[in-house]
């Protein structure tokens, strides 16, 4: 008997050690105090994530250009880089270290109401937020902060987090009694939490709040955030569009923006003055 609960106490152990997390502060809490600690499990390493982040926005840019579909239009590319550019510096008050970043902005022609922002600052704008909406700088502003914030947050790491630790904790124990072992697919989970898996809805709340900081931060009306999410309902028919998936129901989220809208209002107003 002895003998057969060695093998499982062993793995027990293994699993333990390898799919245990670790609890990290990402974000400083901002006028907006987002202060929710997060769980990263030690199956994924930081560095490798990010860097298998970078490479898959390579690829997809590297199809995009190959449709005709990158950076096709320079007025509209250059309107979101101007926008990114007031942004991104903003970013430092949540996550000084998001400076040293290789941030990069670059639009793709589609008709989907799409934006993302991988880990590192590789940020992805379709045209259809830009044409479908009709979206003003301080509309746009409010989705690209609503992106950076994913970024900073490390939304993405801590949902491929949860993935891997499911995925992967019935494996590990058969690789600690003998079984044929294998490498966890990184460059599928980055791809799978980056376009496939939503974000949680407390997960796009706090996008919400940081973003929402963040475009005050830069000068663009706080507001808009609201007159934004108006624009999208009508534009996808109730439903939210792919980017918002699973957001909070329309009339919940309009009022948590109202207000998380007039605890920035000062910052906005503070920017629009020293932009004057």
């Amino acid at each position: 008997m002895r003998d057969k609960i060695a093998p499982w106490a062993s793995a027990a152990v293994l699993l333990a050690a390898v799919v245990g997390c670790q609890t990290v502060q990402t974000t400083q809490p901002g006028v907006v105090g987002v202060t929710r600690e997060q769980r990263v499990s030690s199956l994924i390493d930081r560095g490798q994530f990010n860097q298998q982040s970078a490479l898959q926005y390579k690829q997809v840019l590297g199809g995009e250009q190959k449709k005709g579909a990158l950076n096709k239009d320079p007025e509209q590319v250059q309107r979101i880089r101007t926008i990114a550019d007031r942004l991104i510096p903003q970013a430092e008050v949540f996550r000084p270290e998001a400076a040293k970043w290789k941030w990069e902005v670059n639009v793709i022609t589609s008709k989907e109401l799409n934006a993302w922002c991988m880990p590192g600052g590789k940020i992805a704008f379709y045209t259809g937020l830009i044409e479908g909406l009709k979206a003003s700088d301080d509309e746009l502003a409010q989705v690209m902060g609503h992106e950076i914030a994913h970024a900073l947050r490390e939304h993405a790491l801590e949902r491929a987090s949860s993935a891997a630790t499911a995925g992967l904790g019935l494996s590990i124990i058969g690789i600690a009694l003998g079984a044929s072992s294998g490498q966890m697919d990184l460059a599928g989970l980055v791809y799978n939490v980056t376009f496939e898996l939503p974000n949680s809805r407390e997960h796009e709340t706090e996008a919400d709040r940081v973003g929402i900081e963040l475009a005050a931060r830069a000068g663009y009306d706080p507001r808009a955030a609201v007159t934004l999410w108006q624009k999208m309902g009508k534009a996808s028919e109730g439903a939210p569009p792919k980017w918002l998936s699973t957001h909070p129901a329309s009339a919940d989220r309009q009022a948590d923006l109202k207000v998380y809208g007039d605890k920035v209002m000062p910052l906005y107003e503070q920017a629009r003055r020293g932009n004057r």
